[in-house]
């Protein structure tokens, strides 16, 4: 399937769109590719783009005692977000950076304000779209201060198991609030209950 095809779908799956709607979507589309390492927002900057990943991860990381905590990861079909871009002359608390080669499609509020105006129920579209983002997000946060690592792996190899095999094990582990030899004990057990 072509990135075009790819993000027409994904908003065809929230609404149907009609044959215009789809094509204004396609053509607005602005699609960017960054490397292995490359990072999308850093801390200190002013977050006023969204992204949507049409290929690749994307790890989401804030610094903690110099170290980098993971928070989040954004793979395929996911938006990568910012609580600050609803207060855009804040910046950012974390930092995003491409996992693998990742290509995007950046949106931003001018674009989608000009959308906006031509097809108004896409404002609708859009906030459902943000809402659910924002959910995933809350979710996985309450997951990191009610759960023990060892459920937030399990939940984890549950919903995303394609992540386990993409993610360095120490950007894991990170994830789910452990050390590296610690993950390994986890995965083990885990192992170890299913033989």
């Amino acid at each position: 399937m072509n990135y075009e095809n790819k993000f027409v779908t994904y908003f065809s799956s929230i609404s149907p769109l009609t044959k215009e709607e789809s094509e204004a979507i396609g053509q607005s589309m602005r699609r960017k590719t960054f490397a292995k390492g490359d990072h999308l927002l850093r801390e200190g900057q002013l977050s006023v783009s969204t992204y949507f990943i049409l290929e690749g991860c994307v790890r989401e990381y804030v610094l903690k005692d110099g170290e980098e905590a993971t928070t989040n990861f954004f793979t395929e079909e996911q938006w990568a977000i910012s609580l600050n871009n609803f207060t855009p002359d804040i910046p950012a608390k974390h930092n995003w950076v491409c996992v693998e080669d990742t290509t995007v499609v950046v949106g931003d509020e001018a674009q989608a304000q000009a959308l906006f105006k031509r097809f108004p129920r896409f404002e609708t579209i859009s906030r459902t779209i943000m809402e659910a983002a924002f959910a995933e997000q809350k979710a996985a946060l309450s997951s990191y201060y009610t759960d023990s690592p060892e459920q937030r792996y399990l939940r984890l190899l549950e919903s995303r198991p394609g992540l386990l095999q993409r993610v360095p094990q120490y950007q894991l582990a990170s994830y789910i609030g452990v050390k590296p030899e610690s993950l390994s004990r986890i995965r083990k057990r885990i192992s170890a209950t299913k033989d």
